[in-house]
């Protein structure tokens, strides 16, 4: 018991053991994410850091936030050392202080979210709305987190519900409306004051039982309805190493390989290759993707691959990374969020050359239109995103919206053995469950599935395997809540509380600088 309440002290102090358990408590939160999938610890992480943030000024709230904040990024990206080091040929010294350099960025995001929470927002007399207000202000955080010079929507809080009763609400709000109900959990759970009397106490876990019970009824409706009978899909993992991928006299051996593969499959209706499979420009490979085209044609197969995409119309050569229909020339689509220093390198005068990581190949791609059809295979209309733009919740809702079936293809071999690409899978169930669709997740190296409507994993071949995933997908129409308002809704609910935070502190008295 004296160490419990040493403990609490530290951690509501301002202070550097405060700030030590905040660290801690960051970490916390990557545990409850995939692969490690220990969700009840993501409620701890928040408890910590709502309760860490009750007494500080403003200077100190924000200083607990960035460590609370270090200590999610530096175990949660870490993988990001891997690409630089790895595959970016930097010094383990530099590929840490770069690394370490990106999640002191990204803590900063927290940082700054306590600091307005103490110094505007946090009402010391009124816990209901201590509760609220802190769950909205975590979704603005995030939202903005999303946006902010492109945006790293990584490690949402929301997403630690992918497999509880909340998930039920996905198909209503996104991710993003998870990540306001799972904050609200933990803060309402980690508020004596609404524990110590009766009514309080009563309504508090009210309101804990309809969010928890409401997910899991919510899970019981088919918000989406059957399109067509099932297309049958093969996708290739090739698991084309990352060092050959590129390499010239590799060419050719790539291009056997998955012609070699797809041709053994015999008919199916789809066959999916991953990002940037065809390591040549379009222009050059089009005798090689028009004659695989008409090949698997003949057998009733459509074939779709990622290919990089050159365009000349602007007068200079623009190079896309992008996905086609093989052999329908209108049937392309163009990867808008570029992933930076991968596929493209910000203030590129002043960095290339410095380093090898700011040169790696194919990091000149331009941005393909932020609004493009969607791919049209097989009769049906399939939503595409590249790799990294799954992760973007409102982007991926636009386009689902208008589509029967999703499809992503990515090349995670970046990231090798590490738990990014797990994480990453994480997020496209995440984007099959708020559109009620099943989606087509082609990789190069893993993790290549098939996912249903629910965000159920229905087939799976093995990582860093030359495999072929064979199965069955079932196109839907109809709207989700989320695909028809999006994020429009929990918006204002948000927006509401953080008024009325903002009115009841300016009515309380005036709050202590520090």
């Amino acid at each position: 018991m004296p160490l419990l309440n040493t403990l609490t002290h530290w951690l509501r102090a301002p202070g550097w053991p405060g700030h030590v358990l905040a660290l801690l408590a960051g970490a916390l939160s990557t545990l409850a994410l995939s692969p490690f999938d220990l969700w009840p610890l993501g409620l701890v992480s928040i408890a910590l850091l709502y309760q860490g943030l009750q007494l500080p000024g403003p200077a100190q709230s924000a200083l607990r936030g960035w460590f609370w904040g270090m200590g999610l990024f530096a175990s949660g990206v870490s993988w990001v050392y891997i690409s630089i080091h790895v595959h970016g040929y930097a010094s383990p010294v530099l590929a840490g202080l770069l690394t370490g350099g990106f999640v002191a960025g990204l803590a900063l995001v927290i940082a700054l979210m306590a600091w307005i929470w103490a110094r505007w927002l946090r009402p010391a007399q009124a816990p209901w709305l201590a509760c609220l207000g802190f769950a909205a202000l975590w979704v603005l955080q995030e939202v903005f987190r999303g946006w902010f010079l492109t945006g790293f929507p990584w490690l949402y809080h929301g997403y630690t519900h992918t497999d509880t009763w909340l998930v039920g609400w996905a198909p209503v709000g996104g991710v993003w409306l998870l990540s306001f109900l799972s904050v609200l959990t933990a803060c309402l759970l980690a508020e004596p004051r609404l524990w110590k009397r009766l009514w309080p106490a009563g309504s508090a876990a009210v309101l804990l039982l309809a969010m928890w019970l409401g997910g899991k009824a919510l899970t019981l409706p088919e918000w989406t309805r059957p399109a067509g009978p099932p297309l049958s899909v093969a996708l290739i993992q090739a698991d084309i190493p990352q060092s050959r991928k590129w390499d010239p006299a590799h060419i050719d051996h790539t291009l056997s390989l998955y012609r070699d593969l797809s041709v053994a499959q015999g008919p199916v209706d789809l066959i999916v290759w991953p990002e940037t499979a065809v390591p040549v420009l379009q222009s050059q490979a089009i005798a090689f993707t028009d004659g695989m085209a008409a090949r698997l044609a003949a057998q009733g197969t459509t074939l779709i691959t990622g290919i990089p995409v050159d365009d000349y119309e602007s007068g200079e050569l623009q190079i896309y990374n992008g996905i086609m229909v093989a052999g329908e020339a209108d049937q392309q689509y163009l990867k808008h969020k570029l992933v930076p220093f991968g596929e493209y390198v910000p203030l590129q005068d002043l960095l290339r050359g410095l380093i090898a990581f700011f040169d790696l190949p194919m990091s000149s791609f331009s941005r393909g239109p932020a609004v493009q059809a969607p791919l049209e295979a097989a009769g049906y209309r399939l939503a595409p995103f590249i790799c990294y733009e799954a992760v973007y919740p409102h982007f991926a809702a636009r386009l689902a919206a208008r589509s029967e079936l999703l499809i992503t293809i990515s090349n995670d071999s970046w990231f090798g053995r590490s738990i990014g690409p797990l994480q990453h899978l994480q997020m496209a169930r995440m984007r099959a469950i708020e559109s009620g669709r099943w989606m087509i997740r082609g990789t190069n190296n893993g993790v290549t599935a098939l996912i249903d409507f629910r965000g159920r994993i229905t087939e799976r071949i093995p990582q860093f395997e030359q495999a072929v995933l064979r199965g069955e997908i079932h196109p839907r129409t109809g709207l989700t809540p989320y695909l028809r308002w999006r994020a429009w809704p929990l918006g204002l609910v948000v927006l509401t509380c953080l008024v009325a935070c903002m009115i009841v502190r300016r009515r309380s008295e005036r709050p202590s600088r520090g």
